[in-house]
């Protein structure tokens, strides 16, 4: 597949291919009805771009197909276990599309039928059958699409949101509801913009998807469709933080609100970071720099219950940031002897800018003899959306041991 894929781009000297959509087949018969027919084993829908990237000649194959280029491999090959193809000459029929990025159209600009029905369209580019209700009204949903695959398909309800600003977490919510009342199997709600910690966080472990506009375009490019997010697909960075922590925030913060049972004093501070390093000194807010220079991440007066607050606009984070990590420590002026053996119970709560709460995060128990900790860390998807990952790490040396460990240096 692999070889396939750098044959047809390198044989491609004017570069009028932007993908390729590939599929593996054995020649075999269909196990429940015996016809003879092709099995497919193998799929992906390469990016020029993406492909371009690679190091064939050090990439594990099964590896890099699934997961860099994000095909489908299939489980068991011997034994002929098929996957379902992402794209095949029959889908695409005669059509002819344009190349160049400018004739793709711009969401954000799209009549809102002609989004709806390019959404279907990518549901049937990935093998569904979908229709748009904008005909029938049919209770807030946009798109409904069945999926034929046996024992996790069935009946999926679409809504889709063309923002420019974060989704609300209460349009997930209302989906859910429509879920239910539909008696759907899955319910999917497609942006142009992002899903903020509280969409995720009410979203885990109930039958919703959540499509931000990245992973949009990303789907409708590997499926040979057609579509951007404004000039340069990015949406623009949040602006800086009221200076009052009494002030009314902005819509595109969150406020996170930490709360434990024992008497020990702890500070909760934060750190932007990328992978395991501080962006930079001025990237740790704690007592003595209580905010980021460009006031994304700021320390807050905690209000009942929580003892500690510090709100966030993910979406104003810098570029290079992929994790926004929340820690404790205990206070050596006020408990110089004390140790994290009384933090227990303790929880962060994921508020809206009106400090309504979206939902709650269990962190873990202090343990004796250490004296900071790392709460947890919200990491940046590919898609750009943020997930909330539990901590634990335990540090004896306390906030100095435990930011050093992120790379400041302690003078």
């Amino acid at each position: 597949m692999l070889l396939v894929l750098h044959e047809l781009f390198a044989a491609d000297e004017l570069g009028a291919l932007e993908s390729v959509a590939l599929n593996g087949f054995v020649d075999g018969h269909d196990p429940t009805t015996g016809r003879p027919g092709h099995i497919f084993l193998a799929t992906v829908m390469a990016a020029r771009s993406s492909f371009r990237d690679l190091h064939l000649a050090q990439v594990d194959a099964g590896s890099c197909l699934a997961d860099a280029l994000r095909g489908q491999l299939s489980a068991r090959p011997d034994q002929l276990t098929s996957v379902r193809p992402s794209r095949r000459p029959q889908d695409v029929g005669n059509r002819v599309v344009a190349h160049g990025s400018d004739d793709e159209p711009d969401l954000y600009e799209m009549d809102p039928i002609a989004f709806e029905n390019l959404v279907a369209e990518l549901f049937e580019a990935m093998g569904m059958q979908a229709v748009t209700t904008q005909q029938s009204n049919d209770g807030g949903v946009d798109v409904k699409a069945l999926d034929p695959t046996p024992i996790r398909g069935g009946e999926i309800v679409v809504q889709v949101k063309r923002y420019r600003s974060t989704v609300p977490p209460t349009a997930v919510r209302d989906l859910y509801g429509t879920v239910q009342d539909a008696g759907a199997n899955k319910g999917v709600l497609v942006t142009t913009s992002g899903f903020g910690p509280g969409s995720h966080t009410f979203a885990n472990g109930k039958p919703l998807e959540l499509i931000s506009g990245a992973e949009l375009v990303d789907l409708l490019h590997r499926h040979g469709l057609r579509g951007r997010l404004g000039e340069g697909g990015r949406q623009a960075a949040a602006q800086p933080a009221p200076s009052r922590p009494d002030t009314t925030l902005p819509d595109d913060y969150n406020v996170l609100g930490m709360s434990w049972t024992g008497s020990v004093a702890l500070d909760v501070c934060a750190l932007v970071c990328r992978g395991n390093r501080v962006l930079s000194d001025d990237h740790f807010v704690f007592f003595n720099n209580p905010q980021t220079p460009d006031g994304s991440v700021r320390a807050l007066h905690a209000t009942a219950p929580d003892k500690a607050a510090i709100c966030v606009s993910f979406e104003g984070l810098p570029d290079e940031a992929d994790r926004f990590v929340l820690v404790a420590a205990i206070d050596p002026e006020v408990n110089p002897d004390a140790d994290l053996s009384g933090f227990t119970d303790a929880r962060i709560r994921l508020l809206d800018p009106g400090l309504v709460e979206l939902g709650q995060l269990d962190v873990s128990d202090g343990r004796p003899r250490e004296t900071a900790l790392v709460l947890g860390s919200f990491r940046r998807r590919p898609n750009g959306d943020w997930d909330f990952v539990l901590g634990g790490k335990g540090y004896r040396g306390g906030l100095e041991e435990l930011v050093q460990d992120f790379g400041i240096e302690v003078e």
